[in-house]
């Protein structure tokens, strides 16, 4: 039995876009190259028929090249090394507990029950419909594929997260928050960062643009007056999890890993 992590580019928002594509070049052929319609609705459902053809293209080509860098059994594997580099930050002690927010299939839950076969991991996901295949079902499939048995999965909201303060000696996170409607996602962060526990580490990897998070180093400024004793903001798109040209056409510029210890 081997794990399924799935793909953080899904089939099925691959097949919908494909099929939006199709119906626009039908539409095109229909109203834009034949004598069903003249004059200048004709001009009209020409340009925007076309446009859409070409826009769905280049979409969904987009999609399918990001399905085949994150492909866990594809050439790059940019997932699993993403994984991975984020798991090497974590270190929980014997008996100690460690939160992953936004599990989707486990795969960093697990990558960090491996490395602290002494700790228990909690995974947490809402599993929404534009990640249909994601479950707790898959969570716990791949847990015991992989054979690690200090791992549970269960319902839940990031950003109110239904344990208590100092609950945990790590939590982490992959490609999330950047997901979740919100005008200020640093305050989400200060909830992960509420479940921690003092002395504890914290390791959450996404887009940290200005658009997206505001000004991250004055968060990072914040977190250390806060009496967190070490904050990096790391940069992942100079080689260390992608390189930057794969960054760039990915749209994952601003990709870092904000780590540190409280």
């Amino acid at each position: 039995m081997k794990p399924d992590y799935k793909n953080w580019m899904p089939k099925g928002m691959i097949y919908t876009t494909l099929a939006i594509t199709a119906l626009f070049l039908a539409l095109f052929i229909v109203f834009g190259l034949t004598g069903l319609v003249s004059g200048a609705l004709k001009t009209v459902l020409f340009i925007v028929f076309l446009a859409g053809t070409v826009v769905g293209a280049c979409v969904s080509f987009w999609m399918i090249m990001l399905y085949r860098a994150f492909w866990y059994n594809g050439k790059r594997k940019m997932s699993k090394q993403i994984i991975d580099g984020i798991a090497e930050y974590v270190t929980i002690p014997d008996g100690g507990k460690g939160l992953d927010v936004g599990c989707g299939s486990g795969a960093l839950a697990i990558a960090v029950a491996k490395r602290n076969p002494n700790a228990n991991i909690v995974g947490l996901d809402r599993w929404g419909k534009e990640y249909a295949s994601f479950n707790k079902s898959l969570c716990e499939s791949n847990a015991k594929a992989e054979g690690v048995s200090n791992t549970s999965f269960r319902r839940g909201d990031a950003t109110r997260l239904s344990f208590a303060d100092e609950t945990f000696d790590a939590v982490m996170s992959n490609y999330v928050y950047h997901n979740i409607l919100s005008n200020d996602r640093q305050a989400i962060l200060l909830e992960t960062l509420r479940t921690l526990k003092k002395g504890g580490t914290f390791a959450i990897h996404d887009i940290f643009s200005k658009s997206r998070y505001g000004d991250m180093q004055a968060f990072v400024k914040k977190l250390k007056d806060m009496g967190y004793e070490k904050v990096e903001l790391i940069d992942t798109t100079n080689g260390k999890f992608m390189s930057k040209s794969e960054s760039v056409w990915m749209e994952l510029s601003g990709s870092a890993l904000l780590v540190g210890r409280k």
